[in-house]
């Protein structure tokens, strides 16, 4: 059981929330003190989860329903449905030292509980196609791959969109492509998700554990070309491939570094200026993209429907964990911290 401190009170900028569904994450949440903490961040970031709050209270992603608001806060009434974005001093622009420092469930406590305090700008509508079981996976892994996508260079309709596994980044990746119109390459060792990734409006899919070289698979499929955008989230050992599949030009979205393959990066350098390939690190993204992005998500309510695996009751949490950790899950695990 995690206990929280002293209760928060409301002043007068603050809408309190019941966070009724959580994502859980281990890209930035611990569990308790020498459990999990996800391999997809750097040393650095495991630096700042062990100076944030002690007592932890995990989990980033949230969706809930405003119970109570400050005397000041014009925006938000209660009953309200919303969002919290992940960083919740993020509001616009780039992300700096201060806004990072606001990241929920690792630099400040989390969203695991029945009632938080949220400053009322840092907060976003759910879309009204969206439960709060769905809403809920939107704040990291749905913004993200927004922000990825549809960063500086966007992706155009008609351009291909190299998705690497289906974990939650990867998953909203494929379908905000294919809301926008592009081609979409999924890879993943198993035949059974990359059917679902199918389903979702993946074109094309390729297994790399019976096709090593999914590199040469992905210049096949775009006629040697390679593709304009790549969600990339293995990392060290996936990096040089994803490198070789993109085209003179194109964009690579650093996302994670969950591989286990530890190929040597020496020549990611020549690789980058031989193809005029730019690398761009992901951290999230902010209030305004998260709005921008629900504005897409209720225009292509159908292919934009966040993909859940499963729903764990709050009871079960540390079993949500494990099931996460297990690497079974396609998309987003979700617990639900309150009843019907």
């Amino acid at each position: 059981m995690f206990v929280l401190g002293p209760f928060p009170m409301c002043d007068s900028s603050t809408s309190l929330l019941p966070s009724s569904i959580e994502t859980c994450w281990l890209q930035l949440v611990v569990i308790w003190p020498g459990t999990y903490i996800s391999e997809y961040y750097q040393t650095s970031f495991l630096i700042t989860l062990r100076s944030g709050p002690t007592n932890l209270v995990p989990c980033s992603d949230m969706a809930g329903e405003v119970m109570s608001v400050g005397e000041d806060v014009k925006d938000w009434k209660v009953g309200d449905r919303v969002c919290a974005n992940f960083a919740i001093g993020h509001l616009h622009g780039d992300p700096t030292a201060a806004t990072i420092a606001t990241g929920l469930g690792g630099q400040v406590h989390g969203v695991l509980t029945e009632y938080r305090t949220f400053p009322a700008n840092s907060l976003v509508s759910i879309p009204r196609s969206l439960s709060y079981e769905e809403a809920s996976t939107l704040p990291c892994a749905a913004l993200t791959a927004y922000n990825a996508l549809h960063g500086p260079v966007p992706m155009k309709a008609g351009d291909y969109v190299l998705v690497l596994g289906t974990g939650g980044v990867s998953i909203f990746g494929l379908q905000l492509a294919v809301a926008a119109g592009a081609v979409v390459i999924a890879t993943s060792s198993s035949d059974e998700k990359l059917k679902i990734a199918s389903k979702l409006g993946a074109k094309h899919v390729i297994n790399y554990k019976t096709q090593p070289n999914w590199e040469q698979e992905v210049m096949k499929i775009t006629n040697g070309a390679g593709v304009d955008h790549v969600i990339e989230v293995g990392g060290q050992g996936t990096l040089p491939k994803s490198i070789q599949s993109t085209r003179p030009g194109g964009q690579i979205h650093i996302i994670g570094f969950v591989s286990q393959d530890t190929t040597d990066a020496g020549s990611l350098v020549v690789g980058c200026i031989k193809g005029a390939i730019t690398l761009r690190g992901i951290q999230i993204g902010s209030r305004a993209q998260f709005v921008d992005m629900n504005r897409l998500i209720a225009a292509h309510p159908i292919v934009t429907r966040p993909y859940i695996d499963r729903v764990f009751p709050f009871e079960k949490a540390k079993e949500a964990y494990s099931y996460l950790e297990s690497q079974a899950h396609i998309g987003k695990v979700v617990i639900k911290v309150t009843r019907d």
